[in-house]
This record gives structure tokens, sequence and C-alpha cells, in this order.
């Protein structure tokens, strides 16, 4: 047999020396990403990050049930929220493929009673976006049982938000209709249908399309973030989310499903080409292609009670990332985006490797005011005892750390804030950097609060109710105007004239109306480019 030169092997083991440590330092650094989130009580969930078939990174963090105290394990399995969708697609584009449908068409074509409102929406249309049905409202659709077509039955008699086909407007219900079309054409239950085309063929034991009833062994508790500490998330039946965010499964299952899909193992290459299609807004068939980057992903992310879920696939490197959490937020896509980076050999800094420069006071003063990152959420700066400090929405105050004149850290949480100015160094707007993504924030102009006298304040105060079951709770707080809206932390009213208020937390105004008598009868709820909300008051007779 023919012997290899001794420098030849020399080298193929020092490569492979080379390789295996690079792949040590990426696992160890993805593992401090993560657990950067885990120690801020962030993140509770599994992570999988795969070159090919070469699993990198495969770990799991914190609790699958806190009561029990179980942890969370590779094979815990999650509730994956909207990642469901693609599973959906790839059905009818299965059912296609066995000649049963075609995705050009109608609805009626094979639902006969569909709504006449409906009489232009193709099955491509409710793949995409671009129906127009609009979602269900959340009441009492969550806790809809079902059967599917009886969970239609919460919003077949809305109108079209618009024309089939000419604009994207993301809609559950698009997809609950494909659920119930699945189960027509098929003659299976969708759970049924899912099983046996997809996660049997692939090797998919661990997932499973979910009705509340049913004993799931390995599923994870949903939380969210409560006042103090993690609290039970609120309760939907999954049956009212049939083919939209009705799958459960593991981030090995998730592999096995990039893999089977992307290799051909499921769908023709014809079939694989449509899915993998944008038609509007970077939507193809149940999944999302853009950039991440530079490089192309093929992607969705997933939220529903109590989980948050992200799956991307990078056609080009042929690497799937995958991070589910059982807890709620948009946690997983920043943090996938991070994998990704120390994937691709870039640097990640972590809130504890930045250095503080101090700022005297005046020119941190500069930067106080009220920042419009959306039309929900305002970010409040201020200075407090020589600090800079800010608050996103409804949250708890964070202190700012300035790495630059005019750049800033957290050291908490794994974000940073810049500030852009004019020519004249007037502050104009900030950009607010935080797991990957940028959102510019613009200044808004600056509010002269009026000073009410104590005795004023009380007569706001009391219960507006815009709906029967729905309460605003107004009340006197140590001399500040506070108000309870539902699902929301308590928010402060600021004065601007007598009976006229503004919020800080978000872009909006409050007005207090009176009776003859002077008595505080209702408030109506300015908002720009919405129509204003007028709530009465509940008066006590």
């Amino acid at each position: 047999m023919r012997q290899r030169p001794m420098l030849l092997l020399w080298t193929v083991a020092l490569v492979a020396s080379c390789h295996g440590s690079q792949e040590e330092k990426n696992h160890a650094r993805m593992d401090q990403i993560v657990r950067v989130k885990v120690d801020n009580k962030d993140f509770s969930g599994s992570v999988l990050v795969a070159s090919g078939n070469h699993i990198i990174l495969n770990k799991s963090y914190g609790l699958a049930n806190i009561e029990w105290n179980i942890p969370n394990t590779p094979t815990t399995k999650f509730r994956v929220g909207s990642v469901t969708k693609q599973f959906t697609a790839a059905a009818i584009l299965l059912l296609e493929e066995q000649g049963k449908l075609k995705t050009d068409d109608l609805v009626k074509t094979h639902w006969a009673e569909a709504p006449a409102a409906w009489n232009k929406v193709t099955i491509f249309h409710l793949l995409t976006h671009t129906s127009g049905i609009p979602n269900p409202d959340d009441e009492p659709w969550r806790f809809s049982e079902g059967p599917t077509e009886k969970t239609i039955g919460y919003f077949r008699d809305k109108p079209l938000n618009f024309e089939p086909g000419s604009q994207y407007s993301y809609s559950n219900a698009g997809y609950i209709v494909l659920a119930y079309l699945i189960e027509k054409v098929s003659g299976q239950s969708y759970g049924a249908f899912i099983r046996e085309k997809i996660f049997t063929p692939l090797g998919m034991k661990n997932s499973v399309v979910d009705s509340t009833p049913d004993i799931v062994p390995n599923r994870a508790s949903g939380y969210t973030d409560g006042t103090d500490e993690f609290v039970n998330a609120s309760y939907i039946n999954l049956t009212s989310s049939v083919g939209s965010g009705a799958l459960y499964s593991t981030t090995e299952d998730l592999l096995r499903w990039t893999q089977g899909l992307f290799a051909g193992k499921l769908l023709s290459a014809a079939s694989l080409e449509k899915m993998t299609t944008p038609f509007k807004e970077d939507y193809a068939l149940g999944l999302e292609v853009s950039k991440d980057q530079g490089h192309k992903i093929i992607w969705h992310g997933g939220s529903i009670a109590g989980f948050n879920s992200t799956l991307i696939w990078f056609p080009d490197e042929k690497m799937t990332i995958v991070v589910l959490a059982n807890l709620e937020g948009d946690v997983t896509k920043g943090l996938a985006k991070r994998l990704s980076s120390v994937m691709h050999g870039k640097t990640v800094v972590l809130p504890s490797e930045r250095r503080e420069i101090k700022l005297p006071e005046d020119a941190l003063k500069k930067f106080t005011g009220i920042y419009e990152v959306d039309p929900d959420t305002n970010l409040v700066i201020a200075v407090s005892n020589g600090r800079l400090k800010g608050f996103l929405g409804t949250q708890k105050p964070k202190e700012l750390l300035a790495e630059s004149a005019t750049r800033f850290f957290l050291r908490e949480v794994d974000g940073q804030l810049e500030f852009k100015q004019d020519s004249t160094g007037t502050v104009t707007g900030a950009v607010l950097f935080q797991d990957g993504e940028q959102n510019p924030a613009k200044r808004l102009p600056d509010r002269v609060e009026a000073i009410l006298s104590a005795e004023m304040l009380p007569r706001y105060a009391g219960t507006y109710q815009p709906a029967p079951d729905v309460a605003i709770v107004i009340t006197v707080d140590d001399g500040h105007l506070m108000v309870k809206i539902p699902s929301e932390r308590n928010q402060e009213l600021f004065a601007e004239a007598e009976d006229r208020f503004f919020f800080k937390t978000f872009n909006a105004q409050v007005e207090f109306t009176r009776n003859k008598n002077g008595q505080v009868t209702d408030l109506i709820l300015h908002r720009p480019g919405r129509e204003d909300l007028r709530v009465p008051r509940h008066l006590e007779h």
C-alpha cells in the first residue's frame, strides 16, 4: 500500500486541529451570548446551530416547568407559533403534486360554501398573505375548540381588507382556511395529514400538531414576564390556531425539517422553488426570503401565548439556526442573528466587555427628551443624579453608560443607543441597536408640562370603559395621575393644561370632557393618524 508523505499527514492533522479549535471557540462564544439573555431572565429555551448535518451548538437553558423545577432539554417540545405556517404550505404543495388541487385554484373550487366576499380569493393568496381576509378578533376566537369550520366562523363574515392579490397583510386567518382546505381535499384531519406526509417521512418523532386535550410528553409550559418574576402565560386553545400556529416541535426535529425540505426529500424541485419564491414583502409560501448581514436567509418566526421561536436556513452555507423559547417576547430572532454573526466570523461584543467613559452632566442634558420608536412606543431619556437614564415604553428605567460622546450602552441588557445630531449639534433622533436590529427613533418636539394643584387631580380619577368588559382605571398616586390599561404597566399622564394631558410612553394625548355641572364624563384619546377614541366614565348613581 502506498504511504502518504509525512509532511502531508502533518498538514492534514494541523488543518483538522485548527478547524476543531475554531469550532470550539464558536461553540463557547455562542453559549456565552445565550447565557447573557438567560442571566437577564430574557430567555428560557433551546438553541441549535448546525452546518449541514454537523451540529455546532445544541443546548438548553432554563426550566420547562417552573413549578416542578424541570429543566429544558433538546427533547423538550415547544409551541413554535407561526413557524407552523411553512408546514401548512408544504402540505398544500404535496396535495398539488398529487393532483388534488392547484395553488391558483379559487377557494370556492374546493369549498363551495365559502363566503361570497371570497369569490376572487385563491389558495395562492392565502399562502402569501395577500387574500385580504382579516385576522379574527381576539375574543372568543382564542378559546375556539373547533372543528376548523367553526373556528372560521369567527371571521368568515368580515369584509375583505383589500382586493385579493393587491396587497400584503399578515393574516393567521388565511392559514386557518388553508388547514380546512387540507382537511377537505385530503379526507384527513390536518394533524393526521401532517404526521403521515411530513413528520414520519422526515423522522420528526418529537413533533406534533396539538390540540389542548392531548397529552404531549416533554411539553414545555409557557411563561411571560410578570412585574417581578415569570408568571404563567394566558390561555389559548391551540385548536383555534390550526394551520397557523398549532405545532409543537424540538430544535433537533426542526433541523431534520430543514435538512429534509431543502435537500429535496419532501417536495419536488419545482414545488420547492415555488415555496421559496417571494411574492410581496419578501414573503413566499409560509416562509420569508430576505438577507441578513449580506447572507441570504429563508426563515420564519413564531409567537404564541408563552412561547417565541425563530427558524433560519442559510441556503448558501447550508446552515440551520433554531431558537425556541418558552417565554413570551421577541428575543429569539435577535439571538439567532447574533449566533449567525459568530458563525460568519463577525465580532459580537457582550455588555460586560464594553468600557464606560465619563461625560459631564451638561453633555448629557442635551439628550433628554422623548423619541418615537414606533407609533405605540416612545423612548424617554432623562438625567438623574448625573447619570443618563432611559425607558422604552412601559419598561422600567435603565441606566445608559457612555462609550463615546454620542453612543451609550446598557450593562444589564445587550443594547446600545446612538444619538444623531444635525450640523448645529442639535440632537434630532437616535438609533436603538439590540440583538442585531437597528430601530431609528425621531425626537419629538418638547412639551411644556403644566402644574395642576393637588386638589384638581382627583376629579379625573375613576373607571373609564371602552367596552363592557374592559376598564381603564385612573388613580392619583402621590401627586401623579396614573393610568392602568389592561395588560399594561401603570403609566403616568402629564398635564399640558386643565383637562388636557399627554403620555410620554407613546405618542398620544388625552382630553377630558365635562357635563354642565363640571363633572368629568368622558376621556378622548387622540393619536396621530388614527381616529379619536371617546371612552365614557363609569359614574356612580
